[in-house]
């Protein structure tokens, strides 16, 4: 069994593959809407001096989401 990681495991300048949303209805759609879909490439760009939320690049865009919200959010490298 592979070990599964959650977005809040990297660090800017890394990269991740989305494998699974784990988040409810309303969240898991408003992901969906911003691109994170499975085997979607993100990269942690940075993080508030407070460390929540980080800004991701997902598909051209920077967004920014709370850890609350990274811990529901499966990766693979």
């Amino acid at each position: 069994m592979a070990f599964t990681r959650c977005l809040n495991d990297i660090k800017p300048g890394q990269f991740a593959h989305i494998k699974q949303l784990c988040t409810d209805e309303n969240m898991h759609r408003r992901l969906l809407d911003i691109g994170l879909i499975e085997n979607t490439k993100i990269k942690c760009i940075g993080k508030s001096p407070f460390g929540d939320p980080k800004a991701f690049l997902i598909r051209g865009a920077v967004i920014a989401i709370r850890e609350e919200d990274c811990k529901d959010i499966m990766i693979d490298d």
